[in-house]
């Protein structure tokens, strides 16, 4: 595998974790959730109803992110919305997500 796409895939997977927290502790509607590109640094938020949280979620391997913040060589880009974009890793970043994936 990569290193940069699994690298990837773990920066990813630690927003994902934090998210979940969000999701699991928010009573609203809606939230801010945290941008899962694979940025480390990235500390920009999204807000998402729950149920768009949900809906990304529903795919081990879809992530929502900033506009602008994809990587199109390990990311293919499957829905847009107007605050975020959702994305699904490709070949080794795929693996490293849903191995990581803590619903799994």
């Amino acid at each position: 595998m990569d290193a940069r796409a699994e690298r990837a895939g773990k920066n990813e997977a630690v927003f994902r974790e934090v998210n979940e927290r969000i999701s699991d502790v928010t009573r609203e509607n809606a939230a801010e959730y945290l941008c899962e590109c694979a940025t480390a640094t990235c500390t920009e938020t999204i807000q998402m109803t729950v149920a768009e949280y949900e809906n990304v979620r529903s795919v081990p391997t879809d992530f929502a992110v900033l506009p602008g913040h994809e990587v199109p060589d390990l990311e293919e880009v499957v829905a847009r919305q107007d605050a975020f974009l959702v994305v699904r890793k490709k070949a080794g970043a795929a693996e490293v997500a849903a191995e990581l994936d803590p619903r799994s």
